[in-house]
């Protein structure tokens, strides 16, 4: 059961997971500031509904995205340039603040913008024909989306110094060596893991996977602010019945069931 949003479709493919696809074949499925706005509507549409346990990224047609829409850059004025750029900032906080598992499933290309998507989210699944682009410093530009933080965050500095300098396509195999994607597949696959592995992450505690995914946001300085906010998660997880759960699971020599409980807050 699929629901066309235009310019993304948004469906249910397997139980707990909903899947957005980019839906501009005849663009390459760029991206532009209907897409960033069908994207936003859509997220904020599927974290209302409790039966939603995982999210999974894409596009139509075995492509992910080639990225921005170069044509809506072009003839911008500072005031154009600055309300495109918060616009793209929303969208980034919005995903990046997302307390469910997000998977991206980068079939084909993934350029520019839909990488920082991809980097925004929890896991990224490549085929073996992926390319990867940074095309920012070839046109101009400095890289967006969060990406100079993003990057370098999962590759290292000096990797992502690399990759960003030499503008030249990251293959599949390649991504995975350095930490740029998480799993490799064949291409006709690519997709089918993104959806198993968000099915994965979606049988998951959500309220300790939440405030995990939130902490590994948050870069701590020092060791006694990682343990302020360490107390802080605990006390409130010993509480919920997510560890009551695990705990009866555990002594009762058990797979748990974080899915079906009533409710995962304390």
């Amino acid at each position: 059961m699929s629901r066309e949003e235009g310019v993304v479709v948004v469906d249910r493919p397997v139980p707990l997971v909903a899947r957005l696809r980019i839906n501009r074949p005849d663009k390459r499925n760029a991206i532009d500031l209907e897409v960033r706005q069908a994207l936003m509507d859509a997220i904020d549409r599927l974290l209302g509904d409790r039966s939603v346990r995982a999210l999974v990224f894409g596009g139509v047609g075995g492509m992910f995205s080639a990225g921005g829409d170069l044509a809506s850059m072009a003839g911008l004025d500072a005031d154009g340039a600055r309300a495109r750029m918060q616009h793209i900032h929303r969208l980034c906080r919005q995903i990046a603040a997302i307390p469910l598992p997000v998977v991206c499933a980068v079939e084909g290309v993934g350029a520019g913008a839909a990488v920082g998507l991809a980097l925004l989210g929890d896991c990224i699944v490549v085929g073996e024909g992926t390319k990867i682009l940074f095309p920012f410093l070839k046109i101009g530009l400095t890289p967006d989306w969060g990406q100079l933080l993003t990057l370098p965050a999962r590759i290292g500095p000096a990797q992502a110094r690399r990759v960003l300098s030499a503008g030249i396509p990251v293959s599949g195999a390649e991504a995975q060596r350095i930490g740029l994607a998480d799993a490799l597949t064949p291409d006709d696959d690519v997709m089918a893991a993104a959806l198993r592995k968000a099915q994965e992450l979606a049988a998951l505690p959500s309220l300790a996977f939440e405030r995990t995914k939130v902490r590994l946001g948050l870069s701590a300085t020092l060791l006694a602010q990682e343990l302020e906010r360490e107390e802080a998660d605990q006390v409130i997880c010993l509480q919920s019945a997510e560890f009551a759960e695990g705990f009866a699971a555990f002594k009762d020599k058990r797979a748990p069931d974080f899915v079906n409980l009533v409710e995962n807050r304390p």
